[in-house]
């Protein structure tokens, strides 16, 4: 997790969309407007609006971009967006792309399952994910405390919970939608600003 507020930056971001003739509703005529590309960022699951570069003509949903300092294919991040931003295919392919955010840095989550702990004097953060209750939390618990999680796969077998990448997916987006009050793995969105 990040302090709230602090200046974070993505570095690598997943395509969600890409209008290569802009938004449509767009009035400008079409030698004025840009194309944009919605994404996701791999860090921070930041969503950004960004111009690629002219030399790029063609994007793939889910395709690993840099928008970093390093960046080639992306010429500027114009500004952040909130979901309700998000064009309808952004929205379908968001839980894709996340899932393959997932599959990337799966040690971060493997982490946060091994050391996340309470968030109230009640309740514990495994609570907080779509699907567990008090009593999968203690198994879940239980567990990590004869030996901590080694993988995804390694908690899928010790916890019976196998659905597991789709929690955590559902769990993300709840955030990235900004309805939360406890942000896990979100940088905090633009509507909880």
């Amino acid at each position: 997790m990040h302090r709230p507020f602090e200046r974070v930056y993505e570095n690598v971001a997943y395509v969600l969309d890409y209008l290569p003739t802009g938004y449509p509703h767009d009035t400008r005529p079409l030698s004025l407007r840009e194309p944009i590309l919605q994404l996701v960022g791999r860090d921070y699951f930041m969503l950004l609006e960004a111009v690629p570069r002219k030399t790029f003509k063609d994007f793939k949903l889910h395709e690993r971009v840099v928008v970093g300092r390093a960046r080639v294919k992306v010429d500027r991040i114009t500004r952040r967006l909130t979901y309700d931003e998000l064009t309808s295919t952004a929205k379908t392919e968001l839980p894709y792309a996340i899932v393959e955010i997932i599959k990337e840095t799966e040690d971060r989550f493997v982490k946060f399952l091994n050391t996340c702990s309470l968030v109230s004097m009640r309740t514990h953060a495994l609570e907080l994910l779509p699907g567990i209750g008090k009593k999968t939390a203690m198994k879940i618990l239980e567990e990590r405390r004869r030996a901590p999680f080694k993988s995804l796969e390694d908690f899928k077998k010790r916890t019976g919970i196998s659905n597991v990448m789709d929690i955590l997916v559902e769990r993300i987006v709840e955030e990235i939608k900004g309805k939360t009050r406890h942000y896990f793995f979100v940088y905090r969105p633009l509507a909880q600003r």
